[in-house]
This record gives structure tokens, sequence and C-alpha cells, in this order.
């Protein structure tokens, strides 16, 4: 190995790394983003957040002269299926945060993203047919526990949390299945231009309603709004630029920063009061994703030890 790659790998470990912490800490900032666009309704600012991200997208691949790759589009109808199937996905798991946090149950919204590496591994095991590991079976048990506890004892049935978990991990698990056959780029473009038609049709509804803010509450707000689709692309496009350069297990680590950050917001920020019996729903989860975490790194050093020694 010369000098050159010796220096570069480290390098570009640190840039993915770096993009890594940006995506997941500007995640971690969204609950105080989407309360600052109340009053606005979550399905208007869903409505926004696709189609300026859809804009943004546009302009970039203008500016790069990228368009050969949607033309081939059409002889892959499987692609497109799963891509479609991703982009409904996405949409939910965007319209229920957002109500969530112009709610005031932000730490709903932390929660979900808290048992989301749960869910990904539970339906890695009903879908996929994966082998989980004994310490990702303890994982996914005290994660029951967990939701079992928050339902009961707290007297909540978590459901925002959930379908935030699932929907992200059913997002996840359409991708994965799908295949990595389109650039972080080329896939927001695509999710959002299927979702752009009834973007403009939720925009037309809410302009003849009573409930619509769009570009009525001053021009900050709609700067917002319009800065909504900047807050959806950065942080994706970043968290891609991650998921190249470093190790799964890594972005698996690095990914615990938004849930907490939101939870903080949450608590510190938006002044939600959190009852002694949801705390100990979060500690019972955050023991599952100690487990889980544990069972990440372990795994990560076995593999790198047979590499050294094969």
């Amino acid at each position: 190995m010369t000098a050159g790659t010796t220096a570069k790998v480290p390098s570009e470990n640190a840039r993915g790394i770096a993009a890594g912490f940006g995506a997941y800490a500007l995640w971690g900032l969204f609950p105080i983003f989407f309360d600052a666009l109340r009053p606005s309704g979550p399905w208007e600012i869903l409505a926004h957040r696709i189609l300026w991200t859809l804009l943004l997208c546009a302009i970039v691949l203008a500016v790069l002269r990228d368009w050969r790759w949607i033309l081939p589009l059409r002889q892959q109808p499987r692609l497109l299926a799963g891509v479609t199937a991703a982009a409904v996905f996405i949409a939910i798991n965007w319209v229920v945060y957002v109500a969530a946090v112009t709610s005031g149950h932000t730490s709903d919204a932390a929660l979900g993203y808290f048992l989301n590496p749960l869910t990904t591994v539970a339906l890695g095991v009903l879908v996929l047919r994966e082998r989980l590991r004994p310490l990702q079976w303890a994982a996914v048990t005290v994660g029951v526990v967990a939701g079992a506890y928050l339902a009961f004892a707290a007297g909540t049935f978590p459901t925002t949390a959930l379908i935030l978990a699932f929907s992200f991990a059913l997002y996840g698990l359409v991708k994965k299945k799908v295949g990595d056959t389109l650039p972080a780029l080329h896939s927001l473009s695509l999710e959002t231009a299927i979702l752009g038609p009834a973007a403009a049709i939720i925009l037309v509804i809410v302009a003849f309603s009573t409930a619509g803010a769009t570009f009525g509450n001053g021009v900050t707000h709609s700067g917002l709004l319009v800065l909504s689709g900047v807050a959806t692309a950065i942080p994706l496009l970043l968290f891609a630029a991650a998921a190249r350069r470093i190790p799964l297990v890594t972005v698996g680590l690095i990914q615990f920063i938004t849930p907490i950050m939101q939870l903080l917001c949450a608590v510190l920020v938006l002044d939600e009061h959190l009852p002694r019996e949801r705390w100990i729903g979060f500690g019972i989860v955050w023991i599952a994703l100690l487990l889980l975490a544990t069972d990440s790194v372990l795994k990560a050093w076995s593999t790198r030890s047979s590499s050294i020694r094969g």
C-alpha cells in the first residue's frame, strides 16, 4: 500500500463520519424546524416538503445535466414499483412525524426513532428470514417488553412511535429489496416526483380551506416552507455520503444521535412534559438499544479479526 493510499483511507473515513454526524444532527433538530412551521398543518407541510425537495433536485440535476438515467426507467417496472412503495412509506413517515411535532408530541416521535432499529431487525426476521444472534434476540425481546410497558403501565399505546418506526423500517426494507440501483440524488428525485401530483392536489385543497396557512403568515413563515425542501434533501444526501464511506455498524451507532436530540428538543426547547412512566419506558428501550449496539460492535470486531487472520 502506497503512502498516498494510506492517507486517502483515513481521509475518506473521516469525511464519512463527519457526513454521518451532520445528517443525524440535522434530523435531530427537525422538531425545532417543524414546530416553527405552525400554524401550517401536517398535510400542508408534507406537500411543501415534497414539492420544494422535487424542485431542488430538478435544479441540481439540471446544473449537472444528469438526465440520462430517467428514460431507461421505463424498462424497469420492478424498480419503479419498489421506488413507488418506498415513496409511500416515507410520505407516511413524514406526515406522522410532522403531526407529532406540531401537536406537542415530539417525545412520541423520538420514541419512534429509538424503536426503529428494533423494528428493522424484526422485519429482517419476518420478511427476509434472517437469523438473529443471541444479543439481537435479547434486544428484540426487551423492545417488546418496552412496548407492552408503555401500552399498559404508562396507560398509552405508542401508536405514533410504532407507525414512525415501522414506516421507516419498511422504507429501508423496500430500498434493500430494490437494491442500490439508484444513487441518492436520483432516488430522492424519483420518490418526490412520484409523490408530486398528490402533493399538488393537497395544496389545492388546502388553498380552498380555512386550515391553509401557505404564504399567509409573513415572510419568515413562507421562507421556512420553501426551505423545507433543502431541510429534507441535505441530511438525506449527507447520509448517503456517509453510508458509502464508513462501515454500517458505525452508521448504526451514530444514528442514536437523532432520537436523543429530538428528546432533548421536546423537553428542553418545546416544553413537553414526560411522566415518570414514559421515562421508565424510554429506559427499557435504551437497554434494548445497548444490547443491539453491543452485538453490532462485537460482530464488527469478529469480522475484522477473521479478515486479518485470513
